[in-house]
């Protein structure tokens, strides 16, 4: 899902019309994620936070441009529970990723709780760095200095920005596009220009700085359609292409088919290598890892949507 390059040859620049629906996306995707806050306390589920997001998200005449994700200490993103999870809050560090688009036009934010009252340190340099990173932009800035603004902010504080994360371009239907922003300095010269639309998103670790993918996806994104014998594995698949290759959940097919159907269509997909699984992101070290981010409009006043 994330995309590294060493040229901005393939970003999409963004005419006014387009940016309007930016910020129409997101300004919803804001009042979601203040909205999914609320409810994180202990004895509270994951589950049923998420799904609060997804109705509101419905009512608000958006759509969920991925699936809303809650991951817990050292689990970075991608931790989606499917129907039916019993996990509940406790002395957790939490992060709440929420994405929306209004007629495919994509703004991706998140936040990091600490009900655990113990990371309130971690989580200032994480916002911090991702201010600074914010500030940057601009038309001109090096997408290597984004990430050396990230990496110089976050290791200043005694943390380590989590290396093989990055932020990301954002668009039409296109939850993760170029430019890829990271979150260490690179020799990347590529520059930013006036209409990009971006998803600056750091990471702060207590432990190495380096995630692996670990545990069941819950999460997973369409990404070759070829034909399909078996009729369960192609209803599903016909009730996958309705998010036009965004991420979907494992959840979501769930609801509509059933477990036994849909873990079955999802192991016949992925065999054909027709979908991709995205499984939670951990921290090599297990350190706690915090993540902040938001979506803006390049521009010479940065135009932040979230």
């Amino acid at each position: 899902m994330y995309h590294d390059s060493k040229s901005d040859e393939a970003a999409e620049k963004f005419d006014e019309q387009a940016i309007a629906l930016f910020r129409k996306s997101g300004k919803i995707a804001a009042e979601m994620l203040d909205f999914g806050k609320t409810f994180i306390k202990k004895g509270a589920r994951p589950l049923d936070v998420l799904d609060k997001i997804e109705d509101k998200i419905k009512k608000a005449g958006a759509q969920c441009a991925f699936p809303p994700q809650i991951s817990l200490n050292d689990t970075a993103a991608h931790n989606c529970p499917d129907v039916g999870d019993t996990t509940v809050f406790d002395d957790d560090v939490v992060k709440l990723d929420v994405g929306v688009h209004v007629d495919g036009y994509v703004s991706d934010n998140a936040v990091t709780i600490d009900l655990s009252g113990k990371y309130s340190t971690l989580l200032k340099a994480n916002k911090e760095a991702l201010d600074a990173a914010l500030k940057l932009a601009v038309p001109g800035t090096s997408i290597g200095n984004i990430g050396k603004t990230v990496q110089e902010i976050i290791q200043s504080y005694g943390f380590s920005p989590v290396k093989n994360l990055s932020g990301h371009g954002i668009g039409r239907y296109k939850i993760h596009t170029l430019p890829s922003i990271p979150n260490i300095a690179t020799d990347d010269k590529a520059v930013l220009k006036a209409g990009m639309a971006l998803a600056i998103e750091p990471f702060a670790s207590t432990g190495s700085g380096v995630v692996y993918e670990s545990g069941e996806a819950g999460v997973f994104m369409l990404e070759h359609r070829k034909p399909v014998r078996d009729l369960i594995t192609r209803n599903v698949l016909k009730h996958i292409e309705q998010y036009k290759g965004l991420p979907f959940a494992r959840k979501w097919l769930t609801q509509e088919f059933g477990a036994g159907k849909t873990n079955f269509a999802l192991r016949q997909l992925i065999q054909m290598d027709s979908i991709h699984a995205f499984p939670p992101l951990v921290d090599s070290k297990h350190g706690i890892i915090s993540q902040m981010e938001k979506s803006v409009i390049v521009a010479e006043k940065p135009i932040i949507i979230t």
